[in-house]
């Protein structure tokens, strides 16, 4: 196969630096889609960057997706069967901690140890975060310690940017027809909500949504979320006896009845799903939580639900008039079941890493991606890595040097997908 011209990496960077630095936090309480006015603005720069770098088809549509095209460079299509791949990374930051006035750091060369941030006392520490003693000579990025970095997931958006314009510079490599696209509002389980699987037009898809290097995601948590709605009656407190009920008091209650020592993120690892409460507000009169319901097994999640609704039938046996209103919502589905119908998306995806001298790991994601829904909907779409470390946290950081192999492994991937649909 021929020989991959270098990635350009300080470009990458640059990419990298300007993207973290557009707030595109998701929020969950507004309903419009994209729920930010920073994923507008995110993607109306990379639909600019696309055109500029001469792709084609390129959109920024109503719904603030950007799509693009790299046209194919050898013969494609029902004729030579070499398929269309499409890239995928979403725009949005987890609203988890603060994604406004990101100010990152970078570490030419890493040179070992603990990494102190400029604010807040923040340190990432090795023993907190032992892939850093693999890292060595990197170049790592990082936020001053009070923000995300937003490496979830605009390390992936940087890394297939770079891919698109490496691939124009670069028409000696082969390949066929790449589409790219960037959604909106992932990190709230809205990611693949304005998918259109015919304007894909793509026989396989990957996520560029991973943490590390050489890791092929090809099964992840299915999920929902419960919305437990406590309803209680407020009055002074001066005249409560009797007469009041504590919404607050009992939604407590409820959450101190689900399990702590196991079946929480806290208590579990690999394989084990959870129930996790991760929202909480309200008053006397009413009061929410938002429950995440996780696991591998799709038919475990109904064994979840039960157990909120046990608890709640419990409480309000405690509690005389207090009543609760549980609406569970449908999220994403484990993808492996749509991904063994086609295993080479994942034979080429882990062959590419063998062809970098890399040792890949196939592994399962404890969350999700729009690569799980896309899946669902009947477009295989595992995830790869790109670099991500500590998401959703001040912590967080990237790798360049993990973002470029990223890219160099897109690149491979592609190469091996052309070969095989003209063999």
């Amino acid at each position: 196969m021929p020989t991959s011209a270098s990635i350009n990496a300080p470009r990458l960077l640059e990419r990298f630096l300007k993207y973290v630095q557009i707030d595109t936090t998701a929020n969950a309480d507004n309903l419009e889609y994209p729920s930010s006015p920073g994923q507008i603005a995110l993607g109306k720069l990379l639909a600019d960057e696309l055109r500029a770098m001469g792709a084609s088809e390129v959109e920024h549509d109503a719904h603030g997706l950007v799509w693009g095209t790299i046209p194919a460079n050898v013969p494609h299509g029902a004729e030579s069967h070499v398929p269309t791949v499409l890239f995928n990374a979403h725009l949005d930051t987890s609203p988890e901690a603060a994604g406004s006035q990101v100010e990152p750091q970078v570490i030419e060369s890493y040179a070992g140890g603990d990494i102190a941030l400029p604010r807040g006392g923040q340190v990432i520490t090795v023993a907190g975060s032992p892939d850093l003693q693999a890292m060595v000579g990197h170049c790592l990025i990082t936020s001053d310690g009070s923000t995300l970095l937003g490496v979830d997931d605009k390390a992936g958006v940087a890394a297939i940017m770079e891919l698109a314009q490496h691939l124009l510079e670069n028409p000696h490599l082969p390949h066929g027809e790449v589409r790219v696209l960037f959604t909106c509002d992932e990190e709230i389980g809205r990611g693949a909500q304005h998918m259109n699987l015919e304007k894909a037009a793509a026989l396989v898809g990957y996520t560029l949504d991973g943490g590390g290097q050489a890791e092929v995601e090809a099964e992840n948590f299915s999920a929902d979320q419960l919305l437990v709605r406590a309803m209680g009656n407020n009055i002074h407190p001066s005249l409560g006896k009797g007469r009041m009920i504590n919404a607050v008091r009992g939604l407590a209650l409820l959450l101190a009845e689900l399990p702590l020592d196991r079946l929480a993120p806290e208590t579990t690892e690999g394989m084990q799903g959870f129930l996790h409460p991760y929202d909480l507000r309200g008053g006397v009169h009413s009061a929410e939580a938002r429950i995440l319901l996780r696991d591998f097994d799709t038919r475990r999640l109904d064994e979840y639900a039960e157990l909120v609704q046990a608890a709640a039938t419990q409480v309000e046996a405690k509690i005389p008039g207090l009543k609760f209103h549980i609406v569970r919502q449908r999220q994403y589905r484990n993808m492996a079941d749509a991904i063994r119908k086609m295993p080479q998306v994942v034979d080429f995806a882990t062959q590419a890493w063998e062809h970098l001298s890399q040792t890949c790991h196939i592994g399962a994601i404890r969350g999700g991606t729009d690569g799980a829904q896309f899946s669902e909907m009947g477009l295989p779409t595992p995830n790869l890595s790109v670099g991500q470390h500590n998401i959703h946290s001040v912590l967080e950081f990237a790798s360049l040097n993990q973002m470029v192999a990223a890219v160099e492994h897109a690149v491979k991937l592609l190469e091996l997908w052309q070969a095989h649909g003209r063999s």
